[in-house]
């Protein structure tokens, strides 16, 4: 009884276990942007650094294990920083890839008398 079950449980787990690792690879570009845009929209910030700091999160979260090809871009203007963290979460099912694109913007810190 069980046994004829089995074929059937796989693709539901593969299918689960996929949308954890996407949902992970998406919680940490959005973080990892968020982060970006907090370096980038800090007084005396850039957008570069910005980026650098995305850059760094992503690493230190897992790198290509968690998000793979990841790309980030910032820019900066006298109001508003925002950074843009893009990739691909991991994949259990061969040929399969997602893509997750995360933006965070913030106003830029700014002394007004």
């Amino acid at each position: 009884q069980v046994l004829t079950m089995l074929p059937l449980l796989f693709p539901v787990v593969s299918q689960v276990m996929q949308g954890a690792l996407y949902s992970h690879a998406r919680t940490v570009a959005i973080a990892a942007a968020q982060e970006g845009a907090r370096v980038a929209g800090s007084e005396g910030g850039t957008g570069s650094e910005g980026a650098a700091a995305a850059t760094g999160f992503v690493v230190d979260a897992g790198g290509d294990g968690v998000i793979r090809s990841a790309t980030v871009s910032s820019q900066r203007s006298a109001t508003t920083a925002t950074v843009t963290v893009r990739g691909t979460a991991m994949s259990v099912i061969p040929g399969w890839a997602l893509a997750s694109n995360q933006s965070a913007a913030v106003p830029v810190e700014r002394i007004t008398l």
